[in-house]
């Protein structure tokens, strides 16, 4: 039997959403991806991180500078006659989320990786929120914004994830019925957000 599992987690900016899954990833001694996936995604596909770096978790279907062939740059034909638009990246990109889910057990932060694995059959998917108040306060502390400013910036970048999530999976960004549990981590703190999913997935996946 694979024992392999994997925990997605979606996430409101601010929420501390990277924070629980890499705290998470720590206490079940599993790998943790999140912005890791770009470097990964550069590396096997030979393209520039940059590429990857202006198409995360966006939607638009411009193209970069105009039309670049790939061809030649990967062995399979899957690539050999696109081009570089955001629909490639995300293909690209979902390969190198499901290559990683059939080697490993691992937590995957953002990126649709649930609608990505939604046929692995150990699969957990979660969405973390919190209170506004806390998502300026952190968000102000990390990119050292003025907080006149932190709520604005904060509801456009969820407004850039959600359109990526509803456009690229079958499913709404944020709401219940998309995931196997909804925490708001403003609820417990950080720390016993992360005790609540762990018992979760340690239940879920039979891990006891």
């Amino acid at each position: 039997m694979d024992e392999k599992f994997i925990i997605c987690i979606g996430r409101q900016l601010g929420s501390g959403g990277r924070q629980i899954g890499e705290n998470l990833a720590a206490q079940l001694g599993i790998s943790f991806y999140d912005k890791e996936l770009i470097h990964i995604a550069s590396q096997e596909s030979g393209l520039g991180k940059e590429f990857f770096e202006k198409f995360d978790e966006k939607t638009s279907h411009s193209i970069f500078g105009g039309i670049f062939g790939i061809r030649g740059i990967f062995s399979d034909e899957i690539y050999s006659n696109s081009y570089l638009d955001y629909e490639t990246l995300f293909k690209i990109q979902s390969d190198v989320i499901r290559n990683l889910a059939e080697k490993e057990s691992c937590i995957f932060v953002g990126r649709c990786a649930d609608y990505v694995l939604k046929d692995h059959p150990r699969c957990l998917s979660l969405f973390i929120t919190a209170d506004m108040d806390d998502r300026i306060k952190r968000i102000a502390e990390i990119h050292q914004l003025p907080k006149n400013k932190v709520k604005d910036y904060i509801e456009k970048m969820d407004k850039k994830r959600a359109n990526y999530y509803n456009f690229y999976s079958n499913k709404v960004w944020g709401a219940s019925e998309s995931y196997h549990l909804c925490i708001n981590s403003s609820v417990l703190g950080i720390d016993d957000t992360v005790s609540v999913i762990r018992q979760f997935a340690e239940k879920r996946f039979g891990l006891k």
